[in-house]
């Protein structure tokens, strides 16, 4: 079996690299060979260079998608993406990476289709900013997508274009929406949720960290360990499990950021959680009023999907993946 990796230099994708390897199958294959791809070089694993090959790229450049489809690789993730808060600042950028190149590996996919009848399960991430407030909490499955941002708006229209070009039988499609993944191991990016994690991740290392929202805020979360199952499952389902609405509402945990906080106190103590310091920023608050406070996934659920249940748990988590198990 020959899987793709787009976005494979982020976070995830190294997450999801490293346990393709330890598996070393998926979907019930071997894992024969694993393409790498992104816009800077992604690191290549050790002990593993006969079958992993690791790549530069862009798939909105002309050529780009076409030159990866080539191998005509089995499985396809696709997790390139401008984060939310980039998407918004960068209007340009943000369409011509998420809309663009997205289109762009679906039309080389389409391609090779028509001369070899070529048809890969696509795995897609998409993300719970499809949807815009007003917000009923939680969200229910067959709520309307009324994104409030143009990142929301571009993953709806990804979301679309999956579901249509599935449907017409040029790949298997399965989209799905993640929640916001906390804690996100290394430094910051440009996601307007980045506080979500750095509120714990630098007090868990005795650092300061910066809130810049009320501790009233509601969002919905799931772990880095958690959004590399849902990928491998993502892989594996049977479409015809799925049917015709291609995305799944990945299931996730409802809390606030207070919330957030008091597990911290109960793991790491008053000392982590006096490192936390209030600056409002008008600016993320108007992006993070838009997002879910949580969603119903009964359908993700029904198919074998599964999260964190507590804040505890997702620290605990983070602590034993990315700290050596102890503080």
């Amino acid at each position: 079996m020959h899987v793709l990796i787009l976005g494979a230099a982020g976070m995830i994708g190294r997450k999801l690299t490293a346990r393709l390897i330890a598996d070393g199958h998926l979907a019930g294959g071997a894992v024969e060979r694993l393409t790498l791809a992104d816009v800077v070089l992604p690191p290549q694993p050790a002990g593993d260079a006969g079958r992993i090959e690791s790549v530069v790229t862009d798939l909105a450049v002309p050529g780009g998608a076409e030159r990866l489809v080539e191998g005509q690789p089995d499985v396809i993730f696709h997790l390139a993406a401008v984060v939310s808060g980039e998407a918004e600042t960068e209007f340009q950028k943000g369409y011509r990476v998420n809309l663009d190149g997205t289109r762009a590996l679906f039309e080389a996919v389409r391609a090779a289709h028509t001369v070899s009848s070529y048809q890969p399960r696509l795995v897609f991430t998409s993300s719970i900013a499809v949807y815009g407030a007003p917000l009923p909490n939680p969200i229910p499955e067959d709520f309307h997508e009324t994104p409030l941002t143009s990142y929301g708006t571009q993953k709806a229209i990804g979301e679309l274009l999956l579901a249509d070009y599935s449907r017409r039988g040029f790949l298997d499609g399965i989209g799905i929406r993640l929640p916001t993944i906390c804690i996100r191991p290394g430094r910051p990016n440009k996601a307007a949720s980045g506080f979500f994690s750095s509120i714990l991740r630098e007090p868990l290392i005795g650092q300061e960290a910066v809130l810049p929202v009320p501790e009233t805020v509601r969002h919905w979360h799931a772990s880095p360990r958690s959004a590399v199952e849902f990928l491998v499952r993502a892989a594996e389902l049977d479409g015809r499990e799925v049917g015709p609405r291609r995305t799944l509402s990945m299931p996730g945990l409802s809390a606030t950021v207070g919330e957030q906080i008091d597990a911290l106190r109960r793991v790491a103590g008053e000392r982590a959680v006096r490192l936390i310091r209030r600056e409002p920023d008008e600016s993320i608050m108007r992006i993070v009023d838009t997002w879910a406070p949580a969603l119903e996934a009964t359908r993700a659920v029904r198919l074998g999907f599964a999260a964190e249940s507590s804040f505890d748990e997702i620290i605990r988590v983070h602590i034993e993946d990315e700290l050596g198990g102890s503080l």
